[in-house]
């Protein structure tokens, strides 16, 4: 299965940005998905998860009350709404489509990956 996230960009501190990643090319609908976040140097790290019809979420305490994930099985999209943004929100943010069934944290436990999308809130 192919990613493609977007809807990155630069957004000042305690704004707004949407993410979505589409999937294409295999199944979406049967696997939890989530939203890593990467910085230079830095490990990639957990943001948010869903599974796989979306009754279920959940967060990094950084991004608690402030970012909401979401999917559309019908249109094999997945979604991240980031409010009141923050300066250290500041990353390459990652998409991904868990390898096998449950609900993970870890990246290792993702097989499939978009290409990334750069999220910067500037001060």
């Amino acid at each position: 299965v192919q990613l493609q996230a977007s809807g990155g960009g630069l957004v000042q501190a305690g704004g707004s940005l949407s993410l979505s990643c589409a999937a294409s090319g295999g199944t979406f609908s049967n696997y939890a998905t989530a939203w890593f976040r990467q910085g230079l140097g830095q490990e990639r790290e957990f943001v948010a998860g869903i599974n796989w019809n979306g009754g279920y979420t959940y967060y990094a305490d950084s991004v608690k009350g402030r970012f909401t994930i979401s999917r559309d099985n019908a249109k094999n999209t997945e979604y991240l709404q980031m409010n009141k943004l923050k300066p250290e929100d500041t990353d390459v943010y990652y998409c991904a489509r868990q390898t096998g069934y449950g609900l993970g944290i870890l990246s290792r436990q993702y097989g499939y990956w978009g290409q990334g999308t750069q999220v910067t809130v500037s001060s």
